[in-house]
């Protein structure tokens, strides 16, 4: 039998439900652009099982330029395919909250999007390896073991960021958590555009093609309720979005530049390695940007997202990896990652 306390029989009305709560639920509506962006998710809904995978002939690659190309995949999936749990987390917060109708809506639609890069990840990574996971695989090449190493070492830390994750989701204003999204969806429409330019394989260009929409979706969805929640942002809010942006720099440099060194855990050859590999990718065809076109393309990111946070009189923190000044961030722990992308 229940020990709950019973209410109906000493009142007419229930008492007040306490927050954060996903009830009582409403249908608030304040933001029409996010209908549109909505409606555009599930006009564009793609299924990456659908691509033509028929016309992949995997057994015409190396064992090198596969075990290369799934590394770039399962580098990808240390972000893209971890997203799925960290929208739908987020998705949570947005019914705890009461946020209105649209706003829980387009998270939704990240969630599914996310769960489509997932997807394409794990079918690229199976093909290309014959073999479900990158980690229980048994390479054939040398430096197929090598990025097999660094594979294991980026599932690490991104083991680790999860759990902060976790902790940070509940802490956040959304306004805050909007910030660090934001970061990651305009560098990664740049960086699938230029996967979709430079691979040769049709499979993966239209894998990219499909991506890259998704992440310009993604970010109009951030660009809306930014306009919408940062003319009133705190003087403290807008302290803790400095800070985000340096510790989203840190956390996404690793796919979308390099992983800095004295933030992220991994051994001494890693981005040797990591370069190897994407070398042999890049020559068997696979569009990976070289050292150069990562930087521009992350510098250009952060640059628009610069321009973004100036209209809203939010300081901007220094860069100086990629040669941008601002404040100075150092105190960036791990309870402080927001890890999307």
């Amino acid at each position: 039998m229940s020990n709950k306390k019973k209410f109906a029989e000493t009142m007419e009305f229930p008492p007040e439900i306490e927050q954060p709560n996903v009830y009582p639920l409403s249908w608030n509506r304040e933001s029409d652009k996010l209908q549109e962006i909505w409606e555009a998710h599930l006009r564009e809904y793609w299924q990456p099982e659908k691509l033509p995978w028929d016309t992949f002939d995997v057994e015409s690659y190396s064992w090198e330029e596969r075990e290369s190309i799934a590394y770039w995949w399962t580098l990808l999936s240390v972000f893209d395919a971890s997203a799925p749990p960290v929208f739908a987390e987020a998705l949570i917060k947005t019914y705890e909250i009461h946020e209105e109708d649209l706003v829980r809506k387009c998270f939704f639609s990240v969630t599914s999007d996310e769960q489509n890069h997932e997807i394409m990840c794990g079918l690229a990574i199976t093909k290309l390896l014959d073999h479900p996971d990158p980690i229980t695989y048994e390479p054939k090449t040398e430096i197929g073991r090598r990025l097999q190493k660094n594979a294991k070492w980026l599932y690490f830390n991104g083991a680790r960021y999860w759990e902060g994750y976790k902790k940070a989701v509940p802490k956040y204003d959304i306004a805050v958590l909007f910030s660090s999204f934001l970061m990651g969806e305009i560098a990664a429409a740049t960086i699938f555009k230029q996967m979709y330019e430079n691979s040769r394989e049709p499979v993966f260009k239209e894998a990219f093609k499909s991506i890259g929409r998704d992440e310009g979706r993604h970010m109009a969805i951030c660009m809306a309720v930014m306009e919408r929640d940062y003319p009133g942002l705190s003087d403290e809010h807008k302290a803790t979005v400095t800070k985000q942006i340096r510790a989203g720099y840190l956390f996404l440099s690793a796919v979308l530049f390099e992983p800095p060194m004295d933030f992220w855990d991994l051994p001494e050859d890693f981005i040797a390695n990591q370069r190897e590999g994407e070398e042999i990718a890049r020559e068997a065809g696979f569009g990976i940007p070289t050292y150069d076109e990562k930087l521009a393309n992350w510098k250009g990111a952060i640059l628009n997202l610069k321009g973004v946070l100036d209209r809203y009189n939010i300081p901007f923190p220094a860069i100086p990896e990629v040669g941008i000044s601002g404040e100075e961030i150092s105190d960036v722990e791990m309870d402080d990652i927001i890890p999307v992308f």
